[in-house]
């Protein structure tokens, strides 16, 4: 029986270490000028430190022209000159480098994210994805 070689796998064995990030002033315009250029989903908002604050996702973008009474039509440039902050997900779920695969696989079943910010101490070491998991799925089961 040929061994299952996912199981044995660690976040900080698939991750992205070399993460684009944002700072919590970034405007939104060039926010979404990295989802646009990388095909990214989201981008980890960081600090000068490399502390993670949060993160920032094209659904959090959205919900930035989300019409109210005070807004019955959002003014497109004034919301892209918003600061990163203003809209991200504070003290998103994040995961260690040393979590194994199959529980992160659990976790992106579970919350339905695209992917996730790697941790350590506070400071942002990388991003784990579907992408990555599906990756370490497959070459596993190979």
């Amino acid at each position: 029986m040929p061994s299952y070689a996912f199981l044995s796998r660690l976040v900080k064995d698939v991750m992205t270490r070399d993460v684009v990030t944002v700072s919590p002033r970034t405007p939104l315009r060039e926010v979404e000028m990295h989802f646009e250029k990388h095909g990214f989903n989201g981008v980890p908002v960081v600090d000068g430190a490399g502390a993670l604050l949060g993160m920032l996702t094209k659904f959090d973008t959205l919900r930035a022209f989300q019409f109210s009474p005070a807004s019955i039509v959002p003014r497109y440039e004034e919301i892209l000159r918003l600061p990163a902050e203003r809209v991200m997900t504070r003290n998103p779920q994040s995961v260690d480098p040393e979590m194994p695969l199959t529980r992160v696989l659990e976790t992106l079943i579970r919350t339905r994210h695209k992917s996730l910010p790697v941790v350590r101490d506070g400071k942002l070491e990388g991003i784990v994805s579907r992408k990555d998991v599906l990756a370490a799925l497959r070459r596993s089961a190979a």
